[in-house]
C-alpha cells in the first residue's frame, strides 16, 4: 500500500521537463511558406529538386505548387534540356511570378533619404535618393519626407503607390521592428514614436520598420555574402555604429527585439559622450561626428565646425595621406576601439564572417592591418583562425534593399499564413 501510495503521489507531482517550444517556431514554417521561399530562394528549380530539398513526397510539392500557381505567386517556365538542341520537351521549372507582388524598402539617415522598389521576385526595378539637412525631425516631418521619398520612386518605376503591397523602413537608433516603434532614433525628435503605424496610415500601405543595421544585414542575406551562411555579422560605420546579426538564417534581435547594438557597448567608463546620452560608448570614438570631434581639437579646426561633417571628415581624410601625423593618429586611435568593438563580436559570438558595411569603408585606416592585427591581440587564441572579414563600402541603396527584404518578408508571411483556399483571394 505504501509503494502505491507514493507511486501515486510522485505520478500527482510529476513536471515535464525540457523547454517549452511552441508547436509551430519560426524554423519551423509552413510547408508552403518553406516552398515558396525555396522557389524564390533557387531563381528557378524543378518539382523533383524541391521535393527532394525539403526532404517531402513530389506529391506534396505538387499540390502546394499547384495552389501557389493558381493563386497567381509562382509560374512554370520551360528550361532547354542539356545536351543536343530541340532534342525532346523543355523542362519545366518553377519560378516566382516576379509582377505578383511589389514593394518599397527605404532608408532614413542624417543626410541622406534613399529608396527602391523590387518586384516579388527581388529585381530592382527603380531607385531614388534625396539629401538633407542634418538633425533629429518631428514626426510629422518625417511623414512628409517618407511620401514625398515614396512618390519619387514610384513615379521614376512608372507606377502608382496603391501599386504598392508593402513598404520597409529603416531608422537609426533603438526600433522595435515586431510593434514598429522607434524608442530613439537620431533622426527623431521624440521617443517612443509609432513610425510604423503613423507611415501605414499616410500611405494606405502595410509599412514595416526596422534600425538599419538589420536591414544592412537582411540586404547581406537576402541579395549579398551572407546567402549561404547560417550565422554572420555585419557592422556598420557611418553616422553611428551599429551591427546586424544573422544567427540560423534569420536576423537575431533579442528578448525585446533591441539587441545587437554594438556602437553602444562600452570601450571606456567616464569616457567620451555619445549622442545617445551616455559615456564611453564605441560609437563616441568611431562613428562621423567622433572624428569630426577630435580634428576639431587636435587640428584646432574650430573654424571649420560650421562645415557639414562629410566635408570636414574628407579634409582629415586628405590630410592623413598626405602624411599629417595628427591626422593619421585620429584614424588609429579609431580604428584602435574598433578593433576591440570586433574582437568582442568574435568572443562572443563566433560568426563565420564579420562584413564592414557604411560611407566610412572608404577610410581605409580604420581597417588597416595595424588594426586587423590589434583585433587579433585581443581575440581569444583558440588555435583556430579567426573569421574572415570582408569590406563592403556600398551605398545606401544596399540599406534600401534590405528593408525592401523586411517589406517582401512581410507581404510573404502575410499571404501564405492564409488557408490554400484563401491564397487566390490576396
Amino acid at each position: 500500500m505504501l509503494a502505491k501510495a507514493t507511486h501515486a503521489a510522485m505520478t500527482e507531482a510529476r513536471k515535464g521537463v525540457g523547454p517549452l517550444i511552441p508547436p509551430l517556431t519560426e524554423s519551423q514554417r509552413p510547408l508552403r511558406q518553406q516552398v515558396f521561399e525555396l522557389i524564390r530562394a533557387a531563381g528557378l528549380i524543378p518539382r523533383v529538386q524541391l521535393a527532394k530539398d525539403l526532404g517531402v513526397s513530389p506529391a506534396s510539392v505538387t499540390t502546394i505548387s499547384s495552389e501557389l500557381i493558381e493563386a497567381g505567386l509562382i509560374e512554370e517556365i520551360a528550361v532547354p534540356r542539356g545536351g543536343e538542341a530541340g532534342r525532346g520537351r523543355p523542362a519545366v521549372s518553377l519560378g516566382v511570378k516576379a509582377g505578383a507582388h511589389l514593394v518599397a524598402g527605404m532608408k532614413l539617415s542624417d543626410r541622406e533619404h534613399t529608396a527602391v522598389i523590387v518586384d516579388f521576385a527581388g529585381k530592382l526595378i527603380a531607385d531614388e535618393a534625396i539629401p538633407r539637412r542634418p538633425g533629429p525631425m518631428q514626426l510629422g516631418e518625417l511623414l512628409d519626407t517618407i511620401e514625398a521619398l515614396l512618390d519619387r520612386v514610384c513615379a521614376k518605376a512608372q507606377i502608382a503607390r496603391s501599386d504598392l503591397s508593402g513598404v520597409g523602413i529603416g531608422i537609426p537608433g533603438f526600433v522595435d521592428c515586431a510593434d514598429g516603434v522607434a524608442l530613439w532614433s537620431s533622426v527623431l525628435v521624440e521617443r517612443a514614436v509609432p513610425v510604423a503605424e503613423a507611415a501605414s496610415a499616410r500611405l494606405g500601405i502595410p509599412v514595416q520598420v526596422d534600425n538599419d543595421a538589420n536591414l544592412v544585414a537582411l540586404a547581406e542575406l537576402w541579395f549579398g555574402a551572407g546567402r549561404s551562411l547560417s550565422d554572420f555579422a555585419v557592422v556598420t560605420i557611418e553616422h553611428g555604429v551599429g551591427m546586424g546579426f544573422v544567427m540560423n538564417h534569420r536576423i537575431y534581435r533579442g528578448a525585446q527585439r533591441l539587441g545587437m547594438e554594438l556602437g553602444h557597448t562600452k570601450v571606456h567608463l567616464d569616457g567620451a559622450l555619445c549622442r545617445c546620452g551616455q559615456r564611453g560608448c564605441l560609437e563616441a570614438y568611431v562613428a562621423d561626428y567622433a572624428l569630426a570631434r577630435e580634428a576639431t581639437t587636435a587640428l584646432n579646426w574650430g573654424h571649420k565646425e560650421s562645415q557639414p561633417i562629410n566635408v570636414l571628415l574628407e579634409s582629415l581624410y586628405d590630410h592623413a595621406k598626405a602624411g599629417n601625423a595628427t591626422a593619421r593618429s585620429i584614424f588609429r586611435r579609431a580604428g584602435r576601439y574598433l578593433a576591440v568593438g570586433l574582437s568582442n563580436v568574435v568572443n562572443l559570438f563566433d560568426p563565420a564572417l564579420i562584413i564592414l558595411s557604411g560611407e566610412r569603408m572608404r577610410y581605409d585606416y580604420l581597417y588597416a592591418a595595424e588594426t586587423l592585427a590589434e583585433m587579433d591581440n585581443l581575440t581569444i587564441n583558440t588555435g583556430r583562425p579567426r573569421p574572415p572579414i570582408e569590406i563592403h563600402a556600398w551605398g545606401d541603396l544596399l540599406w534600401a534593399h534590405g528593408a525592401a527584404a523586411l517589406a517582401l518578408s512581410a507581404v510573404t508571411e502575410a499571404i501564405l499564413a492564409n488557408q490554400p483556399r484563401d491564397l487566390a483571394a490576396e
